[in-house]
């Protein structure tokens, strides 16, 4: 008798698992130095605690260890239900488990001991480097091996922009990352001057694009429909999405670079393509609070959903406010000022971690083979505490960024600075204060969340397998 396939969710459950855990890690640093900004006597004078190590730690374990375990989760189990097929390779899917825990753990190490490239999120060392490489391109060989050897022939969303997004990270990271070694930790890029900088904002704004907002969608694409318990509101949408998305997105960086030396006519461009991207984000946005058409009164008893929807409504804010921001005349006021803080979180978390807990929410009690998480009541204070954690952030940040590019930028009337440097800290401290609040909060939701799926996990009988459907029924 032939034995019945089933999906490999080994690897989904430990990249679940991960994300959690690095979420709670990656945020608590956050929290910490936020507490520094507003006291800084909280580094404690040991090096390997002050705010310079730690930010670079709290920004790649947010993005690329909550973040990416995030994505090779929902990647996995979306792949092999959208497929009807397990994964290409159960080792090679092993192998970018462990090896990338193993990026996680070395940045968690090299970064506070002040190993650095000195390079916004891209900041590891080259050893380092080549190991993401490597576990990059398994990675890509496991989820395109499992493309080709699918049982049906079409080729879901979802995975188009899974695809995009973990081609387009691998050539960013190593075109970025090309640098001559001289030292077991220390080695210089290839690129000098302007070239330099205009490779690190390719690289560090497709890094959002891709990384942060491509990756993400093909979670939306999947999990909104399948916590709504409805089709895409419109699939004709969600292709014209794709395209206009991938194909904008990879020239908005110079926008980073307003008033600097690189040329006036790459900077224009990245601001015109940065405005041109409002479309097809909007685009994406609307199809997916859309997919609720009919079924809004799914929200008032689905924190899930709750999660999912509000997490689009961020990132139609974030899409909104990043091309506003990219215009030369408002970018000479925010930038440099913590409206730009203010901007990022408004899409790491309120984008970023909302959809992630939705999937995760939605994929825990599936894997376990349960009907539910343990505790509704749990996720939906979860829900609360972290919106209003966010609203405090992000309007902290924003009221402060726009006051300091205001006091930054007034004269008097003999043409010299109205106020110092530091009369603008003293003004932002309070706003510190409320950020730190924010982040606790936010924070709080993910230690909820990490005793809610603990507690799941404990009531369940074991992981379930789960047999591979062999006709071309609704996927599970």
């Amino acid at each position: 008798m032939q034995a019945v396939e089933t999906y490999n969710d080994k690897v989904v459950r430990q990249f679940t698992i991960a994300t959690i855990v690095w979420g709670v890690v990656g945020m608590a640093v956050g929290v910490l130095i936020a507490a520094q900004l507003a006291w800084p006597a909280l580094n404690f004078e040991i090096p390997w605690l002050t705010y310079g190590r730690l930010r670079p730690l709290h920004t790649n374990a947010v993005i690329f260890a909550f973040g990416g375990c995030g994505l090779f989760a929902t990647a996995y189990y979306v792949v092999q239900r959208t497929c009807r097929t397990r994964l290409f390779s159960d080792r090679l899917a092993a192998f970018t488990f462990w090896g990338w825990q193993a990026v996680i753990v070395a940045a968690a190490i090299t970064l506070p001991l002040g190993y650095t490239q000195g390079k916004e999120y891209a900041e590891l060392e080259w050893p380092i480097d080549i190991l993401i490489a490597v576990v990059w391109v398994s990675f890509a060989v496991v989820f395109f091996g499992t493309i080709v050897k699918r049982r049906v022939k079409h080729i879901y969303v979802a995975n188009w922009f899974y695809g995009a997004f973990i081609l387009t990270v691998a050539v960013l990271h190593i075109v970025n990352n090309i640098s001559v070694p001289v030292g077991p930790m220390t080695s210089y890029s290839v690129y000098t001057g302007a070239v330099d900088a205009m490779v690190q904002w390719w690289y560090g704004h497709n890094a959002v694009g891709f990384f942060l907002t491509a990756g993400f969608l093909g979670m939306m694409y999947y999990y909104v429909p399948k916590q709504a318990q409805r089709p895409i509101y419109s699939y004709r949408l969600s292709v014209v999405h794709f395209w206009a998305l991938i194909s904008i997105y990879m020239w908005a960086g110079p926008h980073h670079l307003h008033y600097t030396a690189l040329p006036d006519w790459a900077q224009s461009l990245g601001m015109v393509f940065s405005l041109i991207l409002l479309a097809p984000s909007w685009g994406g946005m609307i199809n997916g609070i859309m997919t609720l058409q009919g079924a809004w009164h799914k929200l008032r008893t689905d924190p899930i959903l709750k999660f999912l929807i509000v997490s689009l409504s961020f990132y139609g804010m974030a899409t909104f406010e990043g091309p506003m921001m990219s215009i030369k005349t408002v970018n000479a006021l925010s930038h440099y000022t913590d409206w730009t803080v203010g901007h990022v979180h408004a899409g790491a978390l309120g984008w970023v971690a909302f959809i992630t807990f939705g999937a995760l929410y939605n994929m825990i009690p599936r894997l376990l083979g349960l009907e539910r998480m343990y505790s509704v009541r749990a996720i939906e204070l979860h829900f609360w505490i972290a919106t209003l954690g966010v609203v405090v952030y992000i309007s902290s940040m924003w009221i402060a960024g726009v006051m300091q590019g205001l006091m930054w930028r007034a004269t008097n009337p003999d043409g010299t600075l109205a106020y110092t440097f530091i009369e603008s800290v003293r003004q932002t401290m309070p706003y510190y204060i409320a950020r730190l609040v924010g982040g606790v909060m936010f924070l709080a939701g993910m230690v909820l969340m990490a005793w809610n799926t603990w507690k799941t996990w404990a009531q369940s009988k074991g992981p379930a397998e789960i047999a591979v459907p062999m006709a071309p029924a609704a996927a599970h």
